[in-house]
């Protein structure tokens, strides 16, 4: 069974949960499981309307969240569904499919927003940073099989880049594998920063990265004015399951 992971909060004006919720629940042979962030728009409600597995946690670590979802996952191979990435349907029943031929890599990357710049992004993701250096982000939505997320000790629960962090643990045991279906991701910090602007900030924040400044520093200004994965409040560890 493949196991699919989805991290959300509040996710309901983003336009992206009505478009993967009902194509997944179409899709036999899949676990399908939604760890939320105690989100205050109808997420987590819209969420348990579906044949999913639906839990809430309270924690603005995004790592954690996933982490929890894979713990309770039953397939052999899980998939890490970014909840902003709208994936193929004939991709995911591939992998589906061709569990025992993979043991990990992502679904090659496409913004929704024609650009110049961001299709260069696009590329680079792809072409440079998942096929030269084997570092995929959950916008590619990552793939893993189980036993190897087990022998790994699964993400390390950080606020940001635990994308990096996780592809850099899995290079140490295979290389990672692109597939050639799409992972149309949306574009909306761009849109809502400036493009350039935006572009910029990631580059400072790879770079603070690099220093190891403080995780929970680099997502607060990462989050800042457009609060997608995360909303920093006081209390973090709360949690119920329905």
């Amino acid at each position: 069974m493949l196991s699919i992971i989805i991290p959300t909060f509040n996710e309901m004006n983003n336009g992206y949960l009505n478009k993967i919720f009902p194509q997944l629940s179409q899709i036999d042979g899949i676990e399908v499981i939604i760890i939320d962030s105690m989100s205050s728009d109808g997420t987590y409600e819209y969420a348990k309307s579906f044949p999913f597995k639906t839990y809430q946690i309270e924690t603005t670590s995004r790592a954690k969240r996933l982490n929890h979802g894979m713990q309770l996952a039953s397939g052999e191979m899980f998939l890490l569904h970014h909840p902003r990435s709208l994936l193929e349907m004939k991709g995911v029943k591939y992998l589906r499919d061709h569990i025992e031929e993979y043991y990990w890599g992502g679904f090659t990357h496409k913004f929704d927003l024609n650009h110049p710049l961001l299709r260069f992004t696009s590329w680079y993701s792809n072409r440079i940073r998942a096929d030269r250096r084997n570092i995929f982000y959950l916008d590619h939505c990552i793939f893993v099989r189980k036993f190897l997320i087990q022998e790994i000790g699964y993400l390390p629960e950080v606020d940001i880049f635990e994308d990096t962090e996780l592809s850099k643990m899995l290079n140490k045991k295979c290389e990672g594998l692109r597939l050639e279906s799409f992972a149309l991701t949306s574009a909306i910090r761009f849109e809502k920063n400036g493009i350039l602007k935006h572009a910029l900030n990631n580059q400072i924040l790879k770079w603070k990265y690099y220093l190891k400044v403080d995780h929970k520093k680099m997502n607060k200004a990462y989050e800042n004015k457009v609060a997608l994965n995360a909303e920093y409040r006081n209390s973090e560890h709360k949690s119920t399951i329905d």
